[in-house]
């Protein structure tokens, strides 16, 4: 999997209890930079992929915030309940290129990856949630 990935721009990072139970993601823009252009207030709708192929249509936000600065948030409550998110399971966005077109769809697709650490003869693995 790691040579499909090649090339490809992702972010990623690990969920949260709070995160969890508003089944809400947020992301500091710093990591998000080169895929958005930060616009305060606005909303868009983004198209992530997840590993079966099943394609969600998830509302995402632009927030300032006096201490923590700018921040994206991605309001997905059907896939985080249908997947079964935990804390600490391992989220990794990777950029799909954009069918031409423009006719008000999603700005913006991505595949979306859930990992989420198991405890294994012993060992601690990373395995991909497939449901």
């Amino acid at each position: 999997m790691e040579n499909q990935m090649q090339g490809r721009r992702l972010f990623s990072r690990r969920l949260i209890q709070s995160e969890v139970d508003r089944c809400v993601f947020f992301f500091p823009f710093v990591y998000v930079s080169e895929f958005f252009e930060f616009q305060e207030g606005r909303f868009f709708f983004m198209d992530v992929i997840d590993s079966l192929g099943k394609v969600w249509t998830v509302l995402t936000k632009f927030h300032t915030h006096e201490v923590i600065g700018n921040y994206v948030s991605i309001d997905w409550p059907q896939f985080s309940n249908e997947k079964g998110l935990k804390p600490n399971d391992e989220i990794t966005f990777i950029t799909r290129p954009l069918q031409e077109g423009g006719n008000g769809g999603p700005q913006h697709e991505f595949k979306v990856l859930v990992k989420r650490k198991i405890r294994l003869f012993g060992q601690d693995v990373w395995g991909e949630v497939m449901v």
